[in-house]
């Protein structure tokens, strides 16, 4: 007997528009002069919509990161759902 979740989308949208930007920018990245060029590219990348997925504007919490990282006792404690962000929040607009 299947479980119904009346909470759960059936759409993969929302996926499917989080993962767009690497679809569009794979032609560029074949011209990654190394694979660790590529690597730091993804981490970029993991960084920024992990920020957008957690209501954070990226540019302020990469920010923050950066401003902590060599003195974080682990990097588990600069993700999204763990620092303190209050400063990093993304404001609210007139519209939402």
């Amino acid at each position: 007997m299947a479980i119904v979740r009346g909470d759960l989308r059936i759409s993969n949208s929302l996926a499917e528009n989080t993962i767009r930007p690497f679809a569009v920018g794979r032609r560029a990245w074949l011209f990654a002069d190394t694979s660790r060029g590529g690597h730091a590219s993804a981490t970029c990348y993991s960084l920024i919509e992990t920020a957008k997925a957690n209501g954070l504007e990226p540019a302020a919490y990469i920010h923050h990161v950066l401003e902590r990282i060599a003195t974080a006792d682990t990097l588990e404690a600069l993700l999204p759902w763990n620092a303190r962000l209050a400063s990093v929040a993304k404001k609210k607009t007139k519209h939402g």
